[in-house]
């Protein structure tokens, strides 16, 4: 077993579809042969990283960063350096996600945020509900950490990996006490972590119901993305005018769907009880951040407005 209890390098089994295989290679240039090379490659660059002392070497977790990146090595490897930086840097957001945590337990059970049980075009979507979430109650890293915990939950997934995510996001319920949870350089980092780090394919991104209140904060996040995150933002005034684009039977029940809500998070959290150690594990992965030679930190200064100084050195790889 690898660190945290992970399958060895050499034992990945492909349980992609025929078709899932044809938009892999015609999406992402993956075949057999290019994801093992690619696998290796990765590997070695771990083995030869002077500041990574522990890190996966699995072949799901590091299919997450090679398929974001289509199979580009040496972004896939840059993309893993910063998620290990930014999971250091910023312990309160991605570090002890533990769905046994009585807070992050209480907002998973109020139905802020949780995984359709039915795909859409093969792609999982992400359905979070503003007004269920407490402002009053919880801060913006009690948010971001459920949003950590969910997805670490979905990443190692090869569907999800391949497919990509739909979110889809109802803004009723979003008060002024949700921004006040927010700085301005909160928001920044925290979009920048999604873009430049997260290994995830974002593919479509639906707000409803988006209040004048929700509409200020939404239009400072969306100008802080890249354009091609940009153009897969879609605003709705009301659930109706999503059905046009997503298929309502996978919505719950009480946004015209045939489950409920709540039995969606309940079979979710079982989910997320299985994934639980291997979850809390990732903890274990360890990058040594130093001022003067981390090769992110100049680059993350500039770009998630870290205080630090430093220099970029790219790493290659043969």
């Amino acid at each position: 077993m690898g660190l945290g209890g992970h399958q060895n390098n050499d034992d990945y089994i492909c349980t992609l579809t025929e078709q899932e295989k044809k938009k892999a290679l015609d999406e992402l240039r993956e075949d057999d042969n290019i994801r093992e090379q690619s696998l290796q490659q990765v590997r070695d660059w771990i083995s030869k990283h002077p500041n990574i002392k522990r890190c996966r070497t699995d072949a799901p977790f590091l299919l997450r960063f090679l398929r974001t990146k289509k199979f580009s090595v040496p972004q896939a490897c840059e993309m893993l350096e910063r998620y290990l930086t930014i999971r250091q840097l910023y312990p309160q957001w991605f570090r002890n996600l533990d769905c046994n945590d009585k807070e992050l337990a209480e907002i998973i059970d109020a139905g802020y945020l949780v995984p359709l049980l039915e795909r859409e075009n093969g792609r999982l979507v992400l359905f979070s509900c503003a007004g269920k979430f407490d402002p009053h109650k919880y801060t913006s890293a009690h948010m971001v950490r459920v949003h950590s915990l969910v997805t670490e939950a979905l990443m190692d997934d090869d569907t999800n990996q391949i497919n990509g995510y739909t979110y889809i996001n109802d803004e009723s319920g979003f008060q002024m006490a949700h921004i006040s949870l927010w700085s301005l350089t909160d928001v920044r980092n925290i979009l920048r972590c999604i873009q430049n780090t997260t290994p995830m394919r974002h593919k479509a991104n639906h707000f409803l119901n988006i209040s004048s209140n929700a509409i200020k904060l939404i239009e400072f996040a969306v100008s802080l993305l890249n354009e091609k995150l940009k153009n897969r933002i879609f605003m709705y005034k009301c659930v109706e005018e999503l059905y046009g684009k997503v298929d309502k039977k996978i919505l719950p029940k009480e946004y015209g769907g045939e489950v409920p809500l709540a039995e969606m998070v309940t079979k979710f959290k079982a989910q997320l009880k299985e994934k639980r150690d291997s979850i809390l594990a990732l903890d274990d992965m360890y990058i040594e951040i130093d001022e003067k030679t981390c090769p992110l930190v100049s680059e993350m200064n500039e770009e998630l407005g870290i205080g630090i100084d430093g220099s970029f050195k790219r790493l290659t790889v043969d």
